[in-house]
């Protein structure tokens, strides 16, 4: 193995911007990372940046499976359409059809493909 290897990258730690509870999604830089535990404000903690998540969703956005997602920094949530700036778009793909209705989705997280909107 590389002298220089450190550790697989699934799991980072992040300082977040707010406080931030085990499960809750958040923009890191390029990243969405879901908290693995609950990280206070102004506090580093262990994140996750791979993976796959139920995480919420926008109500009326019918996701269809395969769909990029974006996320909605505000609402904090996916949508599929209509960034703002700040959002986070092309960071996740839904694994699963989630219709209008709904308020989650299984969301594969594709760490280094999302970029924030100006």
């Amino acid at each position: 193995m590389a002298k220089n290897y450190k550790f697989p990258g699934a799991v980072i730690d992040i300082t977040a911007a707010a406080n931030l509870a085990s499960g809750q999604a958040a923009i890191v830089g390029t990243l969405l990372a879901v908290a693995l535990v609950d990280i206070p404000s102004g506090s580093k903690g262990s994140a996750q940046i791979e993976g796959v998540f139920e995480l919420p969703k926008l109500s009326t956005a019918d996701v269809t499976e395969g769909a990029a997602l974006h996320w909605d920094v505000s609402a904090g949530q996916f949508i599929v359409a209509a960034t703002a700036a700040g959002d986070l778009e092309n960071c996740a793909i839904a694994i699963a059809a989630a219709g209008n209705g709904t308020t989650k989705v299984l969301a594969k997280l594709v760490p280094g493909a999302g970029a924030l909107k100006a």
